[in-house]
């Protein structure tokens, strides 16, 4: 039997809301807070799952 590389690929989404003076503002104190550890995504936050092969065709092992 042949070997084939498959790519699992897992979508987690959270939405919080923070006030700020802008959209740019507020993406920077959401992705600060995130790398602070405030927000934690975890299987309550699943949204999806793909498998795909490689890009390229010479995909097998």
């Amino acid at each position: 039997m042949k070997e084939y590389e498959i790519r699992i690929q897992e979508t987690l989404a959270m939405t919080v809301t923070v006030e700020a003076e802008n959209a740019a503002q507020a993406r920077d104190i959401v992705e600060r807070q995130w790398k602070n550890g405030d927000y934690i995504l975890d299987a309550d936050h699943f949204q999806g799952v793909t498998f795909t092969l490689p890009k390229n065709r010479d995909y097998e092992r």
